[in-house]
């Protein structure tokens, strides 16, 4: 897992609430056994015509938006079923960071583990941040974010700053780009030192 330190990045409103994980990766996608190429199938029901064509109307095929590496969303985003594969589409697409003010619990917890960070602010913020994406694509021009995680501040160009809480061992796990895995590497002498102490003797 790559560490994540700071980002800045291109932001791309989805401007629902109870956004689901079947509506994030529709379940007959789920056949796929690696974590990647999730990507093509983000958001699959929203994204395309009947026809296979992309559909004009979602959020994420506006051209302002081409690149996007910062969701904005509604409360409640990632409900529903906890597959895992919801994260994996995320990433695998190029998010990095989600943004909204409430988030499912399982949801919140496996973006960790993918290497992406999950953003909680006020709902007034996230209508504030809402406004100047709007106001941006108007003008034609994707709007930005920075998100400095060790100062725990999400940024922009236009004045925009607000900080937001992340428990102090997701931080450091996403700072270092330590999963489960990762961790439990860290400790390989002592889990080596433990299987040969406690190893079954040959012909027991």
């Amino acid at each position: 897992m790559q560490p994540f330190v700071s980002h800045t990045g291109i932001v791309s409103p989805l401007d629902r609430a109870n956004v689901d994980t079947d509506q994030i990766i529709p379940k007959q996608f789920l056949k796929r056994i690696e974590r990647t190429g999730f990507g093509q199938f983000l958001f699959f029901d929203w994204r395309f015509l009947a026809d296979g064509t992309l559909n004009p109307e979602f959020e994420l095929n506006r051209p302002v938006v081409n690149g996007a590496s910062v969701l904005l969303a509604r409360r409640n985003f990632g409900c529903g079923s906890s597959r895992e594969h919801a994260p994996w589409a995320l990433a695998d697409y190029g998010f990095k960071v989600v943004i909204a003010p409430t988030f499912a619990d399982i949801f919140f917890n496996n973006c960790f583990q993918n290497g992406m960070l999950p953003i909680r602010l006020a709902e007034e913020d996230v209508d504030e941040l809402f406004r100047r994406a709007r106001t941006a694509e108007a003008s034609g021009q994707p709007y930005r974010l920075r998100v400095d995680l060790p100062a725990c501040v999400v940024t922009d160009d236009a004045g925009f700053s607000r900080s937001f809480s992340v428990d102090p061992f997701r931080k450091r796990c996403l700072l270092e780009g330590l999963d489960d895995i990762g961790l439990s590497l860290q400790h390989v002498d002592k889990i080596a030192a433990w299987e040969a102490d406690h190893a079954v003797p040959a012909g027991a």
